[in-house]
């Protein structure tokens, strides 16, 4: 028989659930999903799973102890073109990666109990960690609050990788349009991912460059560029919902029939970097160094 209840506690008590959503303001999410957990339930938290890095630690280690699944709801790392995007790296179809650089801007909503950051960046910042699949070295962010907002309602998040690789995020509560953009740029070809197109939303390009120095004593430094322009490819990707693949993934991994696909780790690796970039607007955009997993996070 259905229950309706304003009291988590009645739900964690419940000997007939098995899966408990936590689906409430961010700032609920970690005494919430640790009291489901501590029950013995399997709990599937909204992004961003927590606003600390230590709480998400907390969490992902009492999930281990408790033998249960901490999942996290990155939607987006489940859509068809970000799922084929990840192929296509794999694959070695992008070649090596150069950058990842995504907009996600609108006017409004603006929150009251958290800022741009936390409302939107976790979307771009689990694509990026679900696509780079490397830890970041270091992170730094600027933003702005406008028109008497207590928070900020703008900004700019810069992730380091070893090497040359680098990520930026840019979202904004103030933009007049909608844009949801995110490019791929590799040695071999470039992706876009724009969320806002009825159809072809993921675009490959065999575009890029190559510089060779001409090994002349006379021309010893004269770099030799050659650009290539070839054709563009729109894959044909799945139409099912991202939502209805993540909960698909969820029910068959509490079933033991495949692993989750983002689980709290993943959530922890989002909000490390969210946080990083809090630190750094706090601190006027300075560098950040990205924190290291703690021994329980490392598989």
């Amino acid at each position: 028989m259905p229950m309706v209840t304003d009291d988590p506690a009645e739900l964690c008590a419940s000997p007939d659930l098995d899966l408990i959503v936590v689906a409430t303001p961010s700032f609920s999410h970690f005494p919430l999903a640790k009291a489901a957990l501590e029950a013995g339930k399997h709990v599937l938290v909204m992004k961003p799973l927590t606003t600390r890095t230590e709480h998400a630690e907390e969490l992902c280690a009492l999930a281990e102890r408790q033998g249960v699944l901490l999942a996290v709801d990155h939607t987006f790392v489940f859509t068809a073109a970000v799922r084929k995007m990840r192929e296509l790296i794999a694959a070695g179809e992008i070649g090596d990666l150069y950058y990842f650089d995504s907009v996600r801007i609108n006017l409004g909503l603006i929150q009251t109990d958290v800022n741009v950051v936390w409302d939107l960046a976790p979307h771009d910042v689990s694509i990026m960690d679900y696509l780079i699949g490397q830890e970041p070295v270091s992170v730094s962010a600027t933003g702005a609050a406008h028109g008497g907002s207590p928070t900020e309602n703008i900004a700019y998040l810069t992730v380091r990788y070893e090497g040359s690789l680098i990520g930026h995020v840019h979202v904004n509560w103030l933009a007049p349009a909608k844009v949801r953009r995110t490019i791929v740029g590799g040695s071999r070809k470039m992706m876009i991912y724009d969320d806002m197109e009825a159809s072809e939303k993921l675009k490959v390009y065999d575009k890029g460059f190559s510089i060779a120095t001409d090994t002349t004593v006379e021309k010893q430094y004269q770099l030799m560029i050659s650009y290539r322009s070839g054709d563009m490819h729109a894959p044909n990707l799945d139409t099912r919902e991202g939502l209805a693949v993540e909960v698909e993934n969820v029910i068959r991994a509490i079933n033991g029939l495949e692993p989750l696909v983002v689980d709290g780790v993943a959530g922890w690796r989002v909000v490390r970097i969210l946080e990083a970039a809090q630190r750094s607007i706090g601190q006027g955009g300075s560098l950040v160094p990205a924190t290291a997993a703690p021994a329980v996070l490392v598989r």
